[in-house]
């Protein structure tokens, strides 16, 4: 494909050691070589490829100097976008890259628009839409684990698992055209048992896909963690041990919290968005009851409850109104306060609470933290296979592209059992193998590709 000559900041914008400009297109090198003079006057095209070559850009319009740099150039095939690059290493700051980049589009280049880069890198066949993909959701990793996930997608692990199943699915489609085409080889007993056989592996296979759902949503977007309990009972002095810095006003004062605080915090591999709630109980100020609505709003959206129980006061109205509101949800009871004498029956929780995991805390004494996360560890990632040796589904659009293909496999199976015409059978065939290739990029629309690559940064 033949586009024009891009570029644009590729380093986040701040002080820093240094800055970089990516230029990308087949006027790159001529751009370059225009703003780039070195000590023995060579141009750029002269210049060794692939190596750093230091000089200074400078404007051509007077020769006057803009900054020392490190140039280096990369001819098509074998660069990112596959086309010619030239990126220029210049002193971080957002003045030496910003007069830079000014200087790079006033000789020939145009302002990339957002992951402009990396679009041109789909376009032009180096990667398929779900390493595109897995680009951003490296980018904005918030742990380790998600990290791996996506670089284990950027190195095409989903793109290898839907090729597997378009070519079980072109197989299909071949024993279905050949019985249509050749009905008086009778072979159309033999074409439905291999169809069925085959259908099934299809089916088993992004069954198998969806299962990972659940944890590639938690390690990409976070566990929704609610923290939950009656007015001072250790709610925000949990949510300050957890971040280890004091987030969340903590007082005496019943009701101090009113509003929702939400933080982003990394545990163990487990990424938790977690939130801090308006205490729980009967109240006639205004604000503080919007803020109780809130805080069961968000229980009923919850992938985990932290329930905090003050272990220092006999169970209330209030403590029993929650254990109605936690019964069925996933939740970690924490028995706070144990530095100080219980006057709460133990045997009472646990029958009202039965297979719910109970930690004994002192959250002011930094006591139980620990065991907290070890637990979260514990219920989220114990039975979780290898990273490295799994496909894990991150995307919602992956996602939903699986589910509809796996209805279309559906239909064709429930035709397949019921002795439907082949010619029907083959409807359905064809639909999943095309919502699959969404997933790729290879049966996908063109607004589908602009609003994927709106999302990214510019630069990208």
């Amino acid at each position: 494909m033949d586009f024009d000559t891009i570029a644009a900041i590729a380093t986040a914008p701040g002080e820093a050691g240094i800055g970089i400009i990516r230029i990308s297109g087949k006027n790159a090198i001529e751009v370059g070589d225009k703003i780039f003079k070195n000590r023995k006057q060579l141009s750029l095209k002269n210049c060794d490829e692939r190596k750093l070559n230091y000089g200074y850009v400078i404007d051509p319009k007077d020769g006057k100097k803009i900054d020392e740099v490190l140039m280096v150039y990369i001819k098509t095939p074998y660069t990112y976008t596959k086309e010619d690059i030239v990126e220029i290493n210049c002193h971080g700051g957002n003045i030496p890259v910003r007069r830079i980049l000014e200087i790079v589009l006033e000789n020939g280049a145009r302002l990339a628009e957002k992951g402009e880069f990396t679009k041109r890198a789909f376009l032009n066949g180096r990667i398929d839409l779900s390493q595109a993909e897995a680009v951003m959701d490296l980018i904005s990793a918030k742990t380790d684990k998600s990290f791996d996930v996506s670089l284990n997608q950027l190195e095409g692990s989903i793109s290898s698992e839907v090729k597997k199943l378009q070519n079980i699915l072109l197989g299909m489609l071949a024993h279905v055209e050949a019985s249509i085409d050749f009905p008086e080889d009778d072979v159309e007993d033999l074409t439905y048992g291999n169809l069925q056989d085959q259908g099934n592996q299809v089916l088993d296979k992004m069954n198998m896909l969806l299962s990972t759902v659940y944890t590639g949503r938690i390690l990409r977007e976070g566990l929704k963690t609610v923290i939950l309990g009656k007015p001072n009972v250790g709610k925000s002095s949990l949510l300050n041990a957890i971040l280890r810095e004091n987030r969340a006003i903590v007082t005496d004062i019943p009701g101090t919290t009113r509003d929702v605080i939400e933080e982003y915090v990394n545990i163990k591999g487990v990424p938790l968005k977690i939130i801090d709630t308006a205490g729980i109980r009967e109240t006639e100020d205004i604000v503080e009851r919007l803020g109780v609505d809130k805080a069961k709003e968000l229980l009923s959206q919850a992938d985990l409850v932290i329930s905090v129980f003050d272990t220092s006061k006999e169970l209330s109205r209030e403590d029993f109104d929650i254990f109605d509101l936690i019964k069925d949800k996933k939740t970690i009871v924490l028995l706070n306060k144990s530095d100080l004498p219980s006057r709460t029956d133990e045997e009472v929780i646990l029958k009202y609470l039965p297979n719910k995991r109970i930690i004994n805390t002192s959250i002011t004494n930094n006591e139980g933290v620990d065991r907290l996360e070890e637990t979260l560890e514990e219920m989220f990632l114990s039975s979780e296979v290898q990273i490295s040796d799994s496909t894990i589904i991150t995307n919602v659009r992956h996602r939903d592209q699986l589910m509809k293909a796996k209805d279309n496999i559906d239909d064709a199976l429930n035709s397949l059992a019921s002795g439907l015409p082949l010619d029907c059978i083959e409807v359905d065939i064809k639909n999943c193998w095309e919502n699959l290739g969404e997933i790729t990029g290879d049966t996908v629309g063109e607004d589908i590709i602009d609003k994927i690559f709106s999302e990214f940064c510019i630069g990208k």
